[in-house]
C-alpha cells in the first residue's frame, strides 16, 4: 500500500468509507467537463461505490485519493501500460472545484510522479492527455515538469463539442 504525504496533502488508497466524500466532491460538471466520459455525471452514489470497488482491488495501476482537510476531495493515479506501450504511464487527475487554485494538483502530481520514477524502474515515460479547453491542467504539467509533445487535432468529442486534445509528457 502506497501512502505519500507532504505538508498539506496525503495521497492514499481509496477507502470503502470515502464514499460520501467522493461522491459529493465528484458530482460537478465542471470536473466532468474535463475527464473521460468513463467519469460518471451526475456522480451517484452507485457510481461512487464501483469506482471504490474498482480502485481498492486493482493491482496493476496505482489509483490513489487526494486527502486534505481529513477528507478525499479528489483523486490522482498512473495507469500502466502494457505491449509495446509497457515503458509508460498515463498520468490522471481530478480535484473538488472548492480547492482549485491552491496548488494542491501540482504537488499531488508532483509527489506520485516522483514515487513512480523511484519505484518502478521500468517506467520511463509518464503522459497527460488533456482537452485543449482545459489550459490550468496544462499549467499544472508544466509547472511539473512536464512538455508539450503533441497535438491531436479534433480528436476527442466531450459534452458536444469537438476538441484538440493535448499530449504532455515528462521522462525519467
Amino acid at each position: 500500500m502506497v501512502t505519500l504525504t507532504s505538508n498539506r496533502i496525503t495521497l492514499r488508497p481509496w477507502r470503502e468509507d470515502d464514499l460520501h466524500s467522493l461522491v459529493r466532491h465528484a458530482d460537478n460538471f465542471n470536473i466532468w467537463i474535463n475527464l473521460r466520459d468513463g467519469f460518471p455525471r451526475p456522480y451517484t452514489e452507485q457510481a461512487g461505490r464501483d469506482w471504490l470497488k474498482m480502485a481498492m482491488d486493482l493491482k496493476s495501476n496505482l489509483f490513489l485519493a487526494i486527502e486534505t482537510d481529513g477528507e478525499a476531495v479528489g483523486g490522482i493515479g498512473i495507469s500502466f501500460k502494457e505491449d509495446v506501450y509497457r515503458k509508460n504511464g498515463e498520468l490522471g487527475y481530478w480535484l473538488s472545484e472548492q480547492y482549485w487554485g491552491r496548488g494542491i494538483v501540482s504537488e499531488a502530481v508532483v509527489l506520485l510522479v516522483d514515487h513512480v520514477f523511484t519505484n518502478y524502474p521500468d517506467i520511463l515515460r509518464i503522459y497527460a492527455n488533456l482537452f485543449s479547453f482545459n489550459p490550468a491542467s496544462a499549467r499544472v504539467l508544466q509547472k511539473c515538469g512536464f512538455h508539450l509533445e503533441a497535438i491531436h487535432k479534433n480528436s476527442v468529442i466531450k459534452n458536444g463539442q469537438l476538441a484538440d486534445e493535448h499530449c504532455y509528457v515528462r521522462f525519467r
